[in-house]
């Protein structure tokens, strides 16, 4: 077994980690490390919840404290760019833990709050700069911060970064770094939009490291799909959270209309639960995760923007409460859970409407997700080859220029007007088993 110890790591650093508890790194620690440890450039694709904040971390740290010198003004040694500002906290919080033995300075830009304490932390100069994209650009064409004396990049989530649409400003922010560098580019999933970008980023004799295959769920995820009806779907939330098993979970929605709606519905239901959304300020976004990661709060209802800004170990549950308009997102949203060696169940909520969207991420992780069919508002899809409705307009991605027409009502009652001859077959997927046959969930 490959042990913190065996990576040639420096002493406050194996001390740092032997103080937490930490012994053997993950697979991506125990391969990218000794890379960047030799000064390679590295290409990382990992889910997330694979350790990768230390597979980065920790050679940065050992980097900067041997070349020790100060970074002159306005400037910084390393900079970590990453797709949102919870992230970018618990990447400082990541930093804080493995470098608590040495004396580097870090310093976070993010939108939402003030620049001005971000401009007086970075007027004398920093080791280590975590930020955001649109900050750092701001921050940048205002002359506050320079990245002439960088040493390290790090491109953290780059997937998400182009699925934000950051890619103009990142673009803008790499042609701003230094030629001589080292460079880090990590990602879950490789669309051929972060292939050319890591060609552009990347020396030629990079190391590629890869540790699970793009788009594949964790092993040690349990996961279902309860079939229900869309306006019941608050009912059958409200009635699984009686379960004491589901101890921390996170519920996501597509929208944050909807996150407040199903936030206030528990809370009447005297559930413990908050809303996390960008429309949030920075503080309570804060404060809700903070009391998520206590305990003091049960559940928190977040849309895909949290997807991978929340690292909290000990989340029990995750609930689709709306399918994902994208099959990766799906990944992202699971993969809150069964983190730090633990087990985790993930439950999705499917509504008729979203047959498409389950169909895709049934594709994307190259199997089908069981049905639990002993819920009591069980609303079973048609199998294949009969009728049902199509998606409303707007709701989603795969319903996006599609007609609107009548068909059977989500809980079987009598036909819309006008139904009939415009009613669409099951299609798009192929392939796939009858709904009927599909797997039952344990």
């Amino acid at each position: 077994m490959t042990l913190f110890t065996d990576l040639g790591l420096i002493e406050p650093l194996t001390r740092a980690l032997t103080a937490e508890g930490y012994t053997s790194p993950t697979p991506i620690q125990a391969k990218a490390i000794p890379r960047l440890l030799e000064g390679r450039d590295v290409l990382g694709i990992a889910q997330t919840g694979t350790g990768k904040t230390a597979a980065f971390a920790l050679p940065m740290i050992q980097h900067l404290t041997k070349n020790n010198r100060r970074a002159a003004s306005r400037q910084t040694r390393a900079l970590i760019l990453t797709p949102t500002r919870e992230l970018a906290l618990q990447i400082n919080e990541g930093f804080a833990t493995y470098g608590k033995f040495v004396g580097l300075k870090r310093t976070v830009i993010h939108g939402g709050v003030s620049e001005k304490p971000q401009i007086a932390a970075m007027a004398s100069g920093t080791d280590v700069l975590i930020a955001t994209p649109g900050r750092l650009l701001d921050l940048m064409n205002q002359r506050k911060i320079e990245l002439a004396g960088l040493e390290f990049f790090v491109l953290d989530e780059a997937d998400r970064m182009l699925d934000m649409g950051f890619i103009r400003d990142v673009q803008k922010i790499v042609r701003q770094l230094p030629k001589e560098r080292q460079t880090l580019l990590f990602s879950a999933t490789m669309p051929d939009a972060v292939t050319d970008l890591a060609k552009s980023l990347l020396k030629a004799q990079h190391e590629r490291i890869e540790v699970t295959p793009p788009s594949t769920t964790v092993e040690r995820i349990a996961q279902k799909v309860m079939f229900v009806a869309r306006e019941n779907k608050r009912l059958l939330l409200a009635e699984l959270l009686k379960d004491n098993a589901i101890s921390r979970a996170i519920v996501f929605t597509r929208t944050k209309h909807c996150a407040n709606r199903v936030a206030e519905q528990l809370q009447k239901g005297g559930v413990k639960a908050e809303a996390i959304h960008g429309n949030k300020s920075q503080n309570a976004r804060q404060r809700s995760l903070s009391s998520f990661k206590s305990g003091d709060l049960r559940i928190l209802v977040a849309t895909d923007i949290a997807a991978r800004g929340i690292d909290v170990d000990g989340v029990s549950h995750v609930i689709n409460f709306e399918m994902p308009a994208e099959p990766e997102s799906y990944v992202h949203r699971i993969g809150r859970t069964a983190r730090a060696g633990l087990d985790g169940i993930a439950i999705s909520f499917c509504d008729r409407e979203e047959m498409g969207a389950l169909r895709a991420i049934e594709r994307s992780i190259r199997q089908p997700v069981p049905v639990d069919e002993t819920h009591a508002y069980h609303n079973a899809p048609p199998a294949r080859g009969q009728h049902q409705d199509g998606p409303r307009e707007g709701r989603s991605e795969q319903g996006r220029g599609q007609r609107k027409h009548g068909g059977p009502n989500h809980n079987g009652g009598p036909k819309k007007p006008g139904g009939g001859r415009n009613r669409r077959r099951r299609g798009g997927g192929g392939g796939g088993r009858p709904w009927e046959n599909r797997p039952q969930a344990a």
